[in-house]
């Protein structure tokens, strides 16, 4: 499997060349290209100086953005699968290999990443959103995820396709949900995320309750009158 990590970054000056770093040191096997989302800070210069591969956007166009300039990228070099893959050191390389075996042996389109297919998941007001997507993907396309929100994903060459040519697919939740509707294969394989170490998340509280009433609104209406692409 020709597989390739796509890294969107956004003002990642703290954590990208460490995040970089450790995939050409330990896992030189994977390709992988940093997509530089108009970062305000020294995350392009940090990328080009270590001589890193690099897509630097000219302005910020958001995730969903710079995640299609990728598969864009992916799609046009052949690759048979890409990894979405966090820029601030939370996703761990070490278990890509589990996740390449996974799409292969059960013949799957999408496979997530989760922290919850052997662990619980806790029961904390930051996971109280986490078990409304699970329950809305479960009631709208019959799937049961335990980890909607995570963010480390690997795609098939089909799904690279579908992601580089439609407009209308980021990489959320609520698109997983509509292409499992539509017949994509999607698993789960267990893994293990870091702390952020640097940096602060966009997503303080605030965001990240309006992010999950916009994916509970796009999942539960949006979604049936979405248009099919490709």
């Amino acid at each position: 499997m020709k597989l390739m990590l796509l890294i969107p970054a956004y003002n990642e000056e703290a954590n990208i060349e460490r995040v970089v770093r450790e995939i050409i040191d330990y896992y030189p096997q994977y390709d992988y290209v940093v997509v530089n989302d108009g970062s305000k800070d020294r995350t392009a210069e940090i990328c080009r100086s270590n001589h890193f591969n690099l897509l630097d956007l000219p302005v910020n166009l958001g995730l969903s953005g710079a995640f299609q300039a990728g598969m864009r990228y992916a799609w046009e070099q052949g690759y048979d699968a890409v990894l979405q893959f966090d820029g601030d050191g939370q996703h761990d390389a070490a278990f890509i290999g589990a996740m390449e075996k996974a799409m292969e042996q059960e013949g799957c389109d999408i496979v997530i990443g989760s922290r919850f297919v052997t662990k619980p998941k806790p029961m904390t007001s930051r996971m109280l959103g986490s078990r409304l997507l699970s329950h809305g993907m479960k009631l709208t396309t019959g799937k049961k995820l335990t980890d909607p929100t995570s963010g480390m994903r690997l795609f098939s060459r089909k799904m690279i396709r579908q992601f580089a040519m439609g407009m209308n697919y980021g990489p959320e939740p609520d698109t997983i949900a509509y292409l499992i509707r539509g017949g994509a294969k999607v698993t789960e394989v267990q893994v293990e995320m870091h702390e952020r170490i640097a940096g602060t998340s966009y997503l303080n509280l605030s965001r990240s309750v309006l992010y999950m009433l916009n994916m509970l609104c796009s999942i539960f209406v949006f979604q049936f009158a979405r248009k099919k692409e490709g």
